[in-house]
């Protein structure tokens, strides 16, 4: 048998899902182990799909590579797992339907610490070890990256002249997720030496068949269409799909009709579905013609918030410019802060920015704060975000209110772990790092939420990012600074530094960039707050002269204060010899202190001047 010639000539039925329907039946973890564990169970899966109908099924191999394994200590096994699961599947198909070798995307919408070179080489050891026990082609499936889903299809037809399904999964209607149009994702993948080319997971056969109302349609177009049950419910902690078996026969008529050769189920789709899709379609001729559909890229409105400042990344390389901290309070009384921004606004700071739950303790919403400041007084508001606290909806639905308000100042920070903080059962969210939330940030001011989907408008976000030259190797540090501008920071935040040498180090490592640094400057209000900071405090080191300096000033609340603003002035000349911007940190809500360092920094402008 051929599975393109068959392809060719027929509509084909594909299987449903493997990991949902081994999850119904009470099994979890990692369900590519049972390939090792319980062969039988997967090979009992699929003889229930040849039973129902399917003509083409897949391995159960879709999440078998290194990167995932390795979350369940089974990275060592990743050869024998592959290599299983054709067999389990070829023995279940016994020589009268085609087996397809799976391959699932590893770039999903979450945090992946791995670099995409480990998730490239990830994947072709598993298609390697596919591939060695000779299956009839080979399925990629639930890729989000088109990047991802095109340098695989690459590199498996440089390893096999075997067929190539290639899937991807939808953003929204008619664009894959990042925005990339539909008829161009199936063009590209065509050209690279994809086979098949089509969708699964994530959305319906709705969602699916509106998409693929779009793409062209010829006798030399081979298209698949895997789609979920439905949309995924939580039932008592449980992911749940809708039992539908009978909305899939008349979906897989229209999915037919739209050009699909290749018809099966993802998520959700259990054997009856399967079932209902074989009585539909199977051995249909497949559709050549049909009405198509283009999605034009939607066209944006103006921005609905006027830009008010000059950006602080363009100001800086212009002039000294000050950013300073001011801290929301942790108890209800507020006006004492509203008091602390409009003294610093008038000390000259060109902007005042406020943590997101630092040190993982809950404040007020500095989103509130912020725009209780900008409407209150004429301070600029520079919010900092943090992806501890919400996911990647929520981190959207924040930006979104920040555009909404006429908020455009952003230092993008990962946070601090919960564990820190003082509420000990809370627990870290972590969806996206820094680097994700400043390639967030630079997609919507594209007009592109993160999945792809227009937004209607672009937003104006200038985006800060956090660096700490606290460590033991700079030159590494930096490098992490080059991998924030690559996703898009317009300037850089320093932690405090309290090292006069530091400041023509940081320079020095520094210099090669054109991007701004704005150096973190902490007044000392004592002793025990200096000791406090250098030996408990991440990414914080003092000098010993600063260190004995406060020390001497014993228990005198006022004299350790002017202390603390001696030295920080001192520190601000010598900041000053190399960089235009001042990062100042309130401590302890005492904006009498920054505003004094402010209009001190201000003066000296002046007087050069």
């Amino acid at each position: 048998m051929d599975l393109m010639n068959e392809l060719k000539n027929r509509v084909l039925v594909g299987d449903g899902a493997m990991g949902t329907y081994l999850y119904e039946k009470g099994y979890s973890g990692s369900f590519e182990q049972l390939n090792l564990r319980a062969p039988e169970t997967v090979r009992n899966v699929h003889q229930e799909y040849i039973e129902a109908g399917a003509e083409v099924i897949q391995t159960n191999s879709y999440a078998a590579n290194r990167i995932k394994l390795q979350n369940y200590n089974l990275d060592n096994d990743v050869e024998r797992i592959n290599k299983e699961a054709v067999k389990i599947a070829k023995s279940a198909a016994a020589g009268n339907v085609f087996v397809c070798a799976t391959i699932g995307g590893i770039k999903g919408v979450q945090k992946l610490e791995a670099e995409d070179k480990e998730i490239e080489n990830a994947l072709i050891e598993q298609c390697d070890a596919l591939l060695s026990e000779k299956p009839d082609g080979i399925i990629l499936e639930t890729f989000y990256h088109f990047d991802e889903l095109l340098s695989m299809t690459k590199a498996i037809r440089n390893r096999t002249n075997l067929p190539i399904i290639a899937q991807a999964a939808l953003g929204e209607v008619g664009v894959m997720h990042g925005g990339k149009p539909l008829h161009e994702v199936f063009s590209e993948l065509t050209a690279a030496g994809a086979d098949v080319v089509g969708l699964n997971c994530r959305m319906g056969p709705y969602h699916i068949l509106r998409s693929l109302e779009t793409v062209p349609l010829n006798e030399n177009s081979y298209i698949s269409a895997y789609p979920n049950a439905s949309l995924p419910d939580l039932d008592d902690g449980r992911f749940v799909y809708q039992s539908n078996p009978d909305y899939f026969y008349e979906r897989a008529l229209d999915l037919r009709k739209q050009g699909a050769r290749l018809i099966g189920g993802c998520c959700g789709t259990t054997p009856s579905h399967t079932k209902a899709v074989a009585k539909a379609v199977k051995g249909l001729a497949p559709a050549l013609q049909k009405q198509t559909v283009i999605v034009k890229e939607p066209q944006l409105d103006q921005p609905g918030t006027t830009v008010e400042f000059e950006r602080l990344d363009k100001k800086v390389k212009k002039e000294p410019t000050i950013i300073v901290e001011l801290d929301p309070p942790k108890k209800l009384a507020t006006n004492k802060f509203m008091r602390g921004a409009e003294a610093l606004y008038e000390a000259g700071a060109d902007a005042v920015t406020m943590a997101d739950n630092s040190l993982a303790s809950p404040r007020i919403d500095n989103l509130a704060m912020g725009a209780l400041v900008k409407e209150r007084t004429n301070a600029r508001p520079l919010l900092h975000i943090a992806c501890r606290d919400r996911n990647l909806i929520g981190l959207q639905s924040q930006l979104l209110g920040m555009h909404a308000l006429g908020i455009q100042d952003v230092l993008a920070v990962t946070g601090d772990p919960t564990k820190v903080g003082d509420f000990p059962g809370a627990t870290s969210v972590y969806d996206a790092t820094s680097f994700d939330l400043i390639s967030l940030m630079k997609e919507m001011n594209e007009g592109r939420s993160f999945s792809g989907k227009s937004l209607g408008q672009k937003t104006s976000f200038t985006v800060a990012a956090a660096f700490n030259p606290n460590v033991r190797s700079l030159e590494r540090a930096v490098k992490r600074l080059e991998k924030k501008i690559d996703a898009g920071a317009d300037y850089f935040m320093t932690q405090p530094v309290y090292g006069e040498q530091q400041f023509k180090d940081i320079y020095d490592a520094t210099k090669h960039l054109a991007t701004p640094v704005f150096i973190g400057i902490m007044p000392l209000v004592s002793s025990r707050n200096a000791e406090f900071l250098h030996n408990e405090v991440p990414g914080i080191k003092l000098t010993d002269e600063i260190r004995d300096r406060m020390a001497a000033c014993g228990e005198d609340r006022e004299k350790a204060a002017m202390e603390g603003i001696h030295i920080s002035k001192t520190l601000i000349d010598n900041a000053l010899e190399y960089f235009n911007g001042i990062y100042l940190i309130t401590p302890f809500l005492r904006y009498d202190i920054t505003a004094e360092l402010t209009s001190y920094i201000k003066e000296g402008v002046l007087n050069k001047s």
